[in-house]
């Protein structure tokens, strides 16, 4: 479908997939995205344009469906000739349609099983099943990856994307056991070399330790952050009883820029998923780097699996 060597997905993070995240994921035989949720309109025309002049491979555009402009980035996309967009946070059908008849392959992000047949009926082309490990913005479900892959699986015979806590080559195992045709991968990709996140930001993620994220905001939209003076400040908030209104004043407009793309430790919104508990000795890695441990692991996984855990089990 995407025309890539691995099945791995890197996933369209605001604040951390610029082009040259997204063209060097595409280079390394993985598909990339362009965060189209942080970007100025024109700011995604030229991410597009350099992102096809540093790769002959495929890349797309991930685009928030509840993004401000969103007429304006949807012509810019067709305009410049994307053949891949991924949608999240909204309705698919309001896009899908249109996207298809300008020949554009559309994949769309769900967090339950409800969403992913509601996604097939709009005409999407394949379906990102993003669990609640996942960083950034997540469902109210709290459907953990290891249970909804299986639950999506049941309801659609789409072509799968399992997402969330995925950051090895024996989880990548894990979700194509489940029935996942592929993967993608966000928490991982947002801590290498690559990413345009603030180096502050990605040397403090490569130090949390297991609990250090929650999932937090879920009146407004869910958003797993990592521990700090924010998380802190809106689970106190949350924990009090505060409104709707009253946690919107909280996160305020450029928090999340603040705390990813400037690296403001501690007013700034620090998004991240479980999986980066799982990345303390790695260090600030380079995609193919990170490419070459998730293939490598896989295929070491499933050499593994098939020597010492495969046997037959008597009935």
């Amino acid at each position: 479908m995407f025309g890539i060597k691995y099945p791995i997905i890197q996933g369209g993070m605001v604040w951390c997939s610029g082009w040259r995240l997204a063209s060097a994921v595409s280079n390394a035989g993985g598909l990339g995205l362009l965060g189209a949720g942080s970007m100025h309109p024109e700011t995604l025309r030229e991410h597009i344009r350099k992102c096809r002049a540093a790769t002959h491979h495929s890349f797309g555009v991930n685009i928030p469906l509840m993004y401000p402009q969103i007429e304006e980035i949807m012509q810019i996309v067709v305009d410049e000739g994307v053949r891949i967009v991924f949608t999240s946070a909204g309705n698919p059908k309001t896009w899908t349609g249109w996207l298809k008849q300008h020949g554009i392959t559309v994949v769309h992000v769900v967090s339950s099983s409800r969403f992913a047949m509601k996604a097939e009926a709009a005409g999407v082309d394949a379906i990102v099943a993003e669990g609640f490990e996942a960083g950034g913005h997540n469902g109210r479900e709290e459907t953990t990856t290891l249970c909804l892959i299986p639950a999506v699986r049941a309801v659609t015979s789409l072509p799968l994307i399992a997402a969330g806590g995925i950051a090895t080559g024996e989880a990548i195992l894990a979700m194509r056991a489940l029935g996942a045709d592929g993967v993608q991968v966000g928490t991982r990709f947002a801590l290498t070399e690559e990413s345009s996140a603030s180096e502050v930001f990605k040397e403090y993620c490569l130090h949390l330790k297991e609990g250090d994220t929650r999932l937090l905001l879920k009146k407004l939209s869910p958003v797993r952050l990592a521990r700090g003076n924010f998380q802190q400040a809106v689970a106190a908030a949350e924990a009090a009883g505060a409104t709707e209104e009253d946690l919107r004043i909280l996160l305020s407009r450029g928090r999340a820029k603040r705390g990813i793309f400037e690296g403001d430790l501690e007013e700034g919104e620090l998004e991240i998923g479980q999986a980066s508990a799982l990345l303390n000795e790695k260090g600030i890695q380079t995609v193919a780097e990170v490419m070459d441990e998730l293939v490598t692991g896989y295929q070491r996984a499933c050499e593994t699996l098939a020597a010492n855990v495969c046997e037959r089990w008597d009935v």
